[in-house]
């Protein structure tokens, strides 16, 4: 019988830490882990393959890695480099086939059509798509490749055997071939869901894949639980489109920032940052949220409805009404969101603005020139006031799950 299969998903190993190798290749083969700052305290986000063979991996505190290790070298986190990589991973593949969809910075999918969806030519093609990224961005970047009827069983193959893997899954090897995994190794069963499985005595992947799509619904308590069975059974499930309605920052303060101005000068450049993003995509935002988290009240926020915008002396304004209201001698991180988005099309003008529906303000026009100066000549050539007592690299414009910083946002 000719078994086919229709996506085909790869991720990159150990992304970051490979990354770094490639940029210097003297560290290919050794342990390395990135972190955001160099101190003793600080917590890896990322550990290469041989850093990982040691114990270490993200969340180890960069002391904690050199007991295991002594060996183990760190390097800053280059958020414009990790997406410039992206981006040559991505043309990359696509001489071999298109990219269909992006998940994250290292996780991607195709669609295999027509000859390809036939097993073998899937694999080859797998295989192809692993020696492109090779050849044509750097030997130091391996990826894991999964072939199957739907983008969740093609994850869970191309994980089956890191680094580097290439594997298959199809309905007729179910659950038999993922029956030695853990139930939170399937992604899709968080430590939440994995808890309520487990109180419902769902143990194993064999009991998982035996469930009804009714029940499945009633432990996740919603319809995503329905259909990720689903897409276990090998179904394909289509998700309704969605659309964003808010986009903003957040971060958590270096020491030097943990002061009551410290955080608002930090919380300012995020809103100042969050704003280019609205000029810059052609959105309007009408309410602004900001959130402080302090070591003696735990967390406070204030928001409000504003009149569409993307000026950012506007927006500064209402930040620093806002911020008013909130105290905290000793804070811990603060975020910005910029909700209620509108995009040109949409945007209806007040009645008492000096703009048609869609058009800028004289001063929105004035914003949208300082981004054009700040991108020719280097980040804060002009900036809409003082910077924070510690400047932090790539504030505002760091890799976050299912989101890609665009090259422009590292200039402004």
């Amino acid at each position: 019988m000719e078994i086919r299969v229709s996506t085909l998903f790869f991720d990159m190993n150990s992304y970051f830490a490979s990354v770094c190798q490639a940029e210097e290749p003297v560290l290919m083969g050794r342990p390395l882990g990135v972190v955001t700052t160099d101190a003793p305290g600080a917590a890896l986000i990322a550990a290469s393959r041989e850093a990982k063979m040691r114990g270490i991996g993200m969340g180890t505190r960069v002391a904690e890695a050199r007991k295991l290790c002594p060996g183990i070298v760190f390097r800053a986190a280059k958020h414009d480099v990790f997406v410039e990589y992206h981006h040559r991973i991505r043309a990359a593949v696509d001489t071999v086939l298109p990219i269909d969809r992006t998940h994250s910075v290292d996780e991607f999918s195709c669609r295999l059509t027509g000859s390809q969806q036939i097993l073998p030519r899937a694999l080859q093609i797998g295989a192809a798509v692993q020696r492109a990224i090779l050849t044509q961005v750097h030997p130091a970047l391996t990826s894991s490749v999964g072939v199957a009827p739907n983008k969740l069983l093609a994850k869970i193959a191309a994980e089956l055997h890191k680094p580097a893997g290439l594997d298959w899954l199809t309905v007729d090897v179910l659950p038999g071939k993922i029956a030695h995994l853990q139930l939170r190794d399937l992604p899709g069963i968080s430590r939440g869901i994995g808890a309520r499985l487990a109180r419902a005595e769902i143990d194993t992947v064999a009991q998982l894949f035996a469930m009804t799509p009714a029940r499945a619904r009633h432990l996740w308590g919603s319809v995503e639980g329905e259909r990720f069975l689903r897409q276990l059974h090998g179904e394909t499930v289509v998700y309704p489109a969605t659309r964003r309605h808010s986009l903003g920052h957040g971060q958590r303060l270096t020491p030097l920032n943990r002061t009551p101005e410290g955080a608002r000068a930090v919380a300012r450049r995020l809103l100042i940052k969050s704003a280019s993003r609205l000029r810059r995509e052609g959105l309007f935002a009408r309410s602004l949220h900001i959130g402080l988290e302090c070591a003696q009240h735990g967390r406070q926020s204030h928001d409000g409805e504003i009149t569409a915008t993307q000026d950012t002396f506007a927006l500064s304004q209402a930040f620093g009404r806002y911020w008013a209201r909130l105290t905290c001698a000793y804070p811990l991180s603060v975020s910005v969101m910029l909700g209620g988005l509108q995009d040109r099309q949409a945007h209806v003008a007040d009645l008492f603005e000096d703009r048609a529906a869609g058009q800028q303000t004289a001063r929105e026009r004035l914003c949208t020139q300082i981004d054009a100066l700040n991108a020719r000549f280097g980040q804060d050539t002009i900036r809409f006031g003082e910077l924070p007592p510690h400047k932090v690299p790539y504030t505002g414009a760091k890799i976050a799950f299912g989101r890609i910083p665009d090259q422009a946002e590292f200039g402004e």
